[in-house]
């Protein structure tokens, strides 16, 4: 069977990025492509991300598939829809297959604007039997497939029974690299930064509760793949590949600090040291910690913060302290590796005194990196739920993503907008006099803070 595989997303339409051009391939369809290839299946990846839609238009005209599988979730939510639909045009007998995080809780509108089935949840299995359905039995609804959505006869939504996850991930091969030109992110990489990277997975779901955190396709869960696996294929990458850097994509990369011991010792065993950054939470580190990292060859590590008030943390059930975060992005800096961290603002509840105490935390725990957002729902997660009934503006779901839903917040979203510069401004500017005194680029940086400032006061006062 001709199975087509692709995801959407192209860093031409993408202007932030192609600023920061930190692209990774698609390791989800990676996976999906290996583990139909160890089931004897063939399959192509059309590989997006430098491409564009008149050559994915093309192919798909050109060869027909009976099988395109889309990865969707919500930065890519509406080029989805766009290939959908327009597969359904130009090669009417192709079977429109969607997955990702983005379609478990909006099946019938997937449904009902271009996917014939949709994969809920880990892919691997439902995706390898819903092909061989197809194959061997297309005239028949494959409702005995557990993980799946589709329409009936009657046009009515069936969502078959949950797929039960993959117990040991040890038995799934790793991603399927060379199905995609994976010089192009190293050279994008090179050029943009003088030395390149790609990514590694070596866990599955997060045990934790973050209620703005979607866990839509792994689940709440933990499964980690054995050391040895992890650096078996880190070697393999350095033999094809040759990275100077790896991402880990993992929620927490030192959830287990008994497999971050094994790790290390694995990486010595093996011979393989590749300088790599991760994501982490204050909780899960120390001391010993942080000297296993470097040990390992971390470079970076990211601590989630979220906001430097302690009163939004517990609001979003991050069961982490201000002084715990404080405290280890000052720890891993003393270690001699580079901390950075997440900041989201314009949460429910929070006030011009909460935006305040962020500033104030990030000004003390210093960290090299941070990057900011305002809060937005994504549907099926907690937060979603809470603001559900405050919501203020919600586009046409065809036309928007989760993105584009506003809700009723302390004060307006230009508010946020507004916190988000004075934050990025006055932290800047701090780090500037503790770098090099007064400067007129401080100065300027100082500037941009008080106006940002003001205008939240203005906004505050006058909305």
């Amino acid at each position: 069977m001709n199975v087509l595989l692709t995801h959407g997303y192209f860093i031409a339409e993408d202007k932030k990025e192609q600023q920061i051009m930190r692209p990774y391939p698609p390791l989800g369809l990676l996976y999906i492509s290996a583990f139909l290839n160890q089931q004897n299946m063939s399959n192509k990846v059309f590989d997006s991300t430098f491409s564009d839609k008149a050559q994915l238009f093309a192919q798909l005209e050109a060869e027909q598939p009976e099988v395109l599988a889309i990865y969707a979730n919500l930065m890519t939510k509406l080029n989805v829809l766009e290939i959908a639909k327009t597969c359904k045009k130009i090669s009417p007998k192709t079977a429109v297959i969607m997955g990702g995080p983005d379609v478990t809780y909006n099946t019938e509108n997937y449904l009902k604007n271009g996917a014939d089935y949709l994969v809920i949840g880990e892919g691997e299995n439902t995706m390898m039997e819903l092909v061989q359905h197809l194959e061997n039995h297309p005239e028949k609804e494959p409702s005995d497939i557990s993980g799946l959505a589709y329409l009936d006869t009657a046009g009515k939504v069936v969502q078959t029974a949950a797929r039960t996850k993959v117990r040991d991930i040890n038995e799934l091969p790793i991603p399927n690299r060379d199905a995609i030109p994976i010089h192009k992110y190293l050279d994008a990489w090179k050029e943009h930064h003088g030395q390149n990277a790609l990514s590694v997975s070596t866990q599955r779901g997060c045990p934790y509760t973050c209620k703005w955190c979607s866990t839509a396709v792994y689940g709440q869960s933990y499964r980690r793949r054995a050391p040895e696996k992890v650096v078996a294929e880190l070697k393999e990458l350095r033999e094809k590949y040759n990275p100077d850097t790896i991402w880990f994509v993992d929620d927490v990369f030192t959830v287990s600090h008994k497999w971050l011991r094994q790790f290390c010792e694995e990486l010595e065993k093996q011979e393989v040291r590749i300088p790599f950054e991760c994501i982490s939470r204050a909780d899960r580190m120390n001391e010993e910690v942080i000297a296993l990292l470097k040990k390992a060859g971390c470079f970076r590590v990211w601590i989630g913060a979220e906001s430097g008030s302690q009163k939004i943390i517990d609001a979003m059930d991050r069961r982490v302290s201000v002084d715990q975060v404080r405290n280890m992005i000052i720890a891993t800096r003393k270690q001699g590796i580079e901390a950075g961290t997440f900041i989201m603002l314009g949460y429910p509840g929070e006030t011009e005194e909460d935006v305040e105490e962020t500033i104030n935390h990030l000004k003390i725990s210093n960290p090299d990196h941070f990057t900011i957002t305002v809060a937005y729902p994504i549907k099926g997660t907690s937060l979603y739920d809470e603001i559900e009934a405050k919501k203020t503006t919600e586009p046409e779901w065809h036309l928007s993503t989760d993105r584009d839903i506003d809700f009723e917040r302390t004060y307006s979203r230009k508010y946020y907008d507004y916190a988000v510069r004075k934050v990025i401004s006055e932290v800047n500017y701090h780090k500037s006099r503790l770098n090099g005194g007064l400067t007129l680029s401080g100065l300027k940086l100082k500037g941009k803070s008080l106006a940002a400032g003001l205008a939240m006061k203005l906004i505050k006062t006058y909305g």
